[in-house]
């Protein structure tokens, strides 16, 4: 093993179910940080995820989105819920741009919020904000057996790279690298590191960013791997190229030859 070899992971939804976290996280941001005079904050709406925001979350890209997505869940007037989630989920980007617009929002705005939101948790809190992160054992068993093969390993998230090394530390994994939002797109940050190591996988739950890798010139040699535990839409799963491939947990021993 010469020690150039490199396994991709995204983040949340593959290695860890933060649903919980994002939730709240997200709640907490739109009560102390953001200003609106159409939000319904009720303290028992920390208690129980809306099956509304679990449903939307696979179309969710950066965390900011989730952002918009509670203040859409609680707001007095016309909320998002059951009844008219498929209607948002349709043109769910332009509907995110029409409400940024509407309320003279903008994206690195509520990506503040929500990061303050999550160092407010941390600092009242660490154990109670990081034990709202689910860990996917297989996941963690596997990225242990990857380093004692030798092999590297990276993980590439939309979360903050601060946050996202916060949990990985209390779940004693040490990644050679953990790219957060702030260092761009996923498919950049492959190609760069492709240019020094053979990739030779990438686990992510977001089929979209798969197909950006495979139409990429200089990333789509990278074997790649859509988690089906993770934060998929329903037709995810089918018409897959060859090119990717559905993987569950109880196979994940098997998608490399070591």
């Amino acid at each position: 093993m010469d020690g150039n070899k490199l396994f991709l992971f995204d983040f949340d939804g593959v290695i860890v179910d933060g649903m919980n976290e994002y939730w709240r996280s997200s709640l907490l941001a739109c009560e102390k940080f953001l200003c609106s005079s159409d939000k319904k904050i009720d303290p028992n709406l920390y208690k129980n995820i809306p099956k509304t925001f679990k449903e939307i979350r696979p179309w969710v890209q950066y965390g900011w989105e989730m952002v918009l997505i509670v203040h859409e869940i609680i707001k007095k007037d016309n909320p998002l819920n059951d009844n008219n989630k498929n209607i948002f989920i349709d043109q769910y980007q332009h509907n995110c741009q029409k409400i940024m617009q509407n309320n003279f929002w903008i994206a690195e705005e509520l990506q503040k919020f929500l990061n303050e939101s999550r160092e407010l948790q941390i600092n009242r809190d660490f154990e109670m904000w990081v034990n709202l992160h689910n860990p996917f054992y297989e996941v963690l068993d596997f990225m242990k057996k990857l380093n004692q093969e030798k092999i590297k390993t990276g993980i590439i998230t939309t979360k903050g790279e601060v946050f996202a090394a916060k949990i990985l530390k209390k779940l004693d994994i040490y990644s050679e690298f953990i790219f957060g939002y702030e260092s761009g797109p996923k498919t950049k940050i492959a190609g760069d590191l492709s240019k020094e190591f053979e990739i030779i996988g990438f686990l992510e739950d977001r089929k979209k960013t798969l197909l950006e890798i495979k139409q990429n010139v200089k990333t789509r040699n990278i074997p790649c791997f859509l988690a089906d535990w993770g934060y998929l839409k329903n037709s995810d799963r089918y018409n897959l190229t060859g090119e990717i491939q559905l993987l569950k947990l109880k196979n994940l021993k098997d998608i490399v030859a070591i």
